[in-house]
């Protein structure tokens, strides 16, 4: 049995392979391309190429993809055997550099917003050699951009990759100034915790909701839920931990840092999160994750729900960025040292961060938002939509002491009393953490914890890398050519403090007052994913974006539509699943049951020669009643609900759309939900055409 250290990576094309495998000039010339950005030569490509074939097919490969990231939100691959006919009629094995660097799938199949025609298939997919080559299924895959013929992107790597080079290019500006000569790149890095759900096969395999859309669309519930809080780091359970133990080993072949594993807050609710990664890399691990989640839960004979609200009345699932700043030389730049007051270079990037959040707070809340998602912002189970910043007691103390311009007058580290003389003493943090707060500085990064769990962290970490850039540029054009840079410098914290302190928040973001509170500070709140997506328009955001050559404006309008009708066709697929299953399943139910009931009163009163008014009290008569009224208010409200998509579906224009179904059909679907969860408390268990809440959430054991 191999260990883990020999295991970890062994399906990855990565550094310690291409170092053993090619030849060293070779390998020099594509170690500059990976870490320097230099352009790659063909020549060098077919010499890798070769050789990641060999290696490919030694682990047992027959085919190879492109393996990219189109605007579905999920990865895509076509598959393309190594075998080339020969001569003798036989066949070799072959890969050429032009088939590593350059694919050519359709992209008139997949969402463009308008950049592509339907009769416009041509597009490409063109090598990323800054995110490893690796096997999976027997097949190679390449990690790719996607563009279309054109030149737009029609992925999330490509945006992803010009946000990175646009805070490179900033920040080294700024580091530039701090006399950081040796510093030549600077990356974003990023470990995105997934939350997940597990839920037996036998019992998925049941709800139509849950597999069409991926949530419960209907669900009284349980008598037990999450109250008594002891899911939460509980036992993991054997067959949950069977799971864990394949998923761990599966991701770590892959190269993925798969470090910590627990129990989460909700019954059938668990976590897994990784060690951090360059930003890049860390999004093309998360979706392949999410993928192996999927895939490892089949064999266990369990299903992984990555829905954002799966269950109605328990915690929801969310994936947390926690994003931070590196050089090249492994200086974390959100470091802020034994004495941050001092540390004027933690000072300025920690007050970029701080106007860039503020600037942009409506685009790093359109980064997240989705019709998933919606559930569960502001839900007592996640940050609120309202975007704001906690830094805690030692760093808001320093802020204020700058601004007031009296020396901070810093604390050495309490030890903890925990009042137990056996147990080892410790230094507590200078700060409590925030788990309301959408976007918190967590030591030495910052935590955006409002993504939803089954998002790519791709769109999140453009709109922040390219704010942060932005801000960056900014205070380089102040500050190079500076006469006196600690005045200019200092001046500028000082400015930046008092100009964006509005989006510091350190207390409770569930609590009602903070609405207000935030309303008054002027930020915003935007509640729902039709009322977000349109400030992705807003002017000064597309030039945000144009400046920094991350979206051209026609990229940006098409993503636009794109996540409106995204978003639309969502909830059209959930209302239709509703309509079905009503209509389908509950109707008949409730007619049944109120049959059975029926049918029983008569014969009580045939029996027993009871008159209708001595019956009026009796268990059969009153549920009968029940049944009967609730079985015509759920025929009343599908109607209604039918009569709503079609309105719907007569609106051509995407974002009017999206709002309609935000506005209209979403509260037609909550109303039918109310009166068939309340059918389903009083009809019996045999009668009931699905599993229940308890079923499903405890059906793991």
């Amino acid at each position: 049995m191999s260990t883990v250290t020999e295991e970890f990576g062994c399906m990855v094309f990565n550094e310690t392979t291409m170092k053993e495998r090619l030849p060293k000039e070779t390998y020099k010339a594509l170690m500059r391309t990976i870490k320097d950005g230099e352009k790659l030569d063909l020549n060098v490509a077919t010499v890798v190429a070769n050789a990641m074939k060999d290696w490919a097919i030694e682990k047992g490969a027959t085919h190879f993809t492109h393996w990219f990231q189109p605007l579905t939100g999920v990865t895509a691959e076509k598959h393309d055997s190594f075998i080339q006919p020969s001569a003798d009629g036989k066949i070799i094995m072959e890969f050429s550099g032009k088939e590593l660097v350059q694919g050519e799938p359709d992209a008139s199949s997949f969402p463009s917003g308008g950049i592509r025609a339907t009769f416009e298939a041509r597009g490409y997919t063109a090598w990323d050699p800054t995110s490893y080559a690796f096997i999976k299924d027997g097949t190679l895959c390449i990690p790719t951009a996607f563009c279309s013929y054109t030149g737009e992107a029609l992925d999330k790597k490509t945006p992803l990759l010009r946000s990175m080079e646009a805070i490179n290019k900033q920040a080294l500006r700024v580091l530039h100034l701090f006399g950081n000569e040796d510093v030549t790149s600077v990356k974003t890095t990023v470990g995105p915790e997934q939350e997940y759900f597990l839920v037996d096969k036998s019992v998925y395999d049941k709800r139509e909701d849950l597999i069409y859309t991926g949530r419960t669309l209907f669900g009284a519930k349980a008598p037990k839920g999450q109250e008594l809080e002891d899911h939460y780091f509980g036992m993991i359970k054997p067959r949950v931990q069977e799971y864990m133990k394949e998923l761990n080993h599966e991701l770590w072949k892959l190269g993925i840092l798969a470090k910590t594993e627990h129990n989460e807050v909700a019954p059938a609710q668990h976590e897994l999160a990784p060690i951090f990664s360059t930003t890049n890399l860390a999004c093309d691990h998360n979706q392949l994750t999410m993928e192996m989640m999927r895939k490892v839960a089949g064999r266990h004979n369990m299903v992984c729900l990555l829905h954002e609200k799966p269950f109605e009345g328990v915690n929801g699932s969310g994936k947390h960025n926690n994003w931070s700043i590196s050089t090249n030389t492994g200086k974390n730049l959100l470091d802020p040292g034994a004495t941050p007051e001092s540390n004027a270079q933690f000072l300025l990037m920690l007050c970029a961060v701080i106007k860039a959040v503020d600037d942009y707070q409506d685009l790093l809340r359109i980064s997240v938002a989705s019709a998933g998602n919606d559930h569960r912002l502001g839900a007592n189970e996640a940050p609120p939509a309202i975007v704001s910043m906690f830094l805690g007691d030692e760093l808001s103390a320093i802020l204020d002491a700058l601004e007031a311009g009296k020396p901070y007058g810093a604390h050495a580290k309490e030890k903890m009393q925990i009042g137990v003389t056996v147990l080892p003493e410790f230094s507590k943090d200078t700060t409590d953490r925030n788990r309301t707060s959408p976007f918190a500085f967590t030591g030495n990064k910052f935590e955006f914890r409002m993504l939803g769990s089954q998002d790519s962290i791709a769109c999140a970490n453009v709109f922040l890398n390219t704010a942060v850039a932005e801000v960056l540029c900014q205070f380089a054009d102040k500050l190079e050519g500076s006469k006196d840079l600690n005045k200019d410098l200092q001046d500028l914290v000082l400015k930046t403090i008092k100009e964006h302190k509005r989006i510091i928040f350190n207390g409770n973001g569930y609590d009602d007052a903070w609405v207000a509170e935030a309303e008054k500070r002027g930020l915003y709140n935007l509640k729902s994913t039709p009322e977000a997506l349109v400030h992705i328009l807003d002017e000064k955001n597309v030039a945000l974006f144009e400046k920094h050559g991350v979206y051209s404006r026609k990229e940006v309008e098409s993503r636009y539509e794109i996540h409106n009708e995204n978003y639309l066709k969502i909830i059209n697929i959930e209302a239709l699943t509703m309509i079905e299953m009503t209509r389908k399943e509950i109707l008949p139910c409730g007619t049944r049951f109120a049959s059975c009931l029926a049918q029983t009163v008569a014969l009580e009163k045939e029996a027993l020669g009871t008159s209708a008014a001595e019956l009026e009290t009796g268990y059969e008569k009153e549920h009968l009643k029940k049944v009967t009224s609730l079985t015509s208010k759920i025929y009343k409200a599908v109607n209604a609900l039918d009569a709503k998509v079609e309105e719907a579906h007569a609106i051509a224009d995407a974002g009017k759309s999206a709002a309609f179904y935000h506005d209209a059909v979403i509260p037609a679907m909550e109303e039918l939900r109310k009166y068939v969860d309340e059918l389903e408390t009083v009809t019996p268990k045999d009668l009931w055409p699905f599993p229940s809440y308890g079923d499903l959430l405890f059906s793991v054991r």
